[in-house]
């Protein structure tokens, strides 16, 4: 089972490598990037660690 990196959006640490082959950047951290700026971040709900 792969390690949950963004709690907000649910990806996991295959997923990012993955996107990242597949198209020789992480088009889901650019997502996950964007998507803080807007303020649609919930980590300190969502991540038990608080992050």
């Amino acid at each position: 089972m792969s390690r949950l990196i963004c709690y907000c959006f649910g990806y996991t640490e295959e997923e990012l490598q993955e996107d990242v082959l597949r198209h020789g950047r992480s088009l889901i951290m650019e997502r996950i990037v964007s998507e803080k700026k807007d303020g649609h971040c919930r980590c300190a709900e969502k991540n038990p660690a608080g992050r």
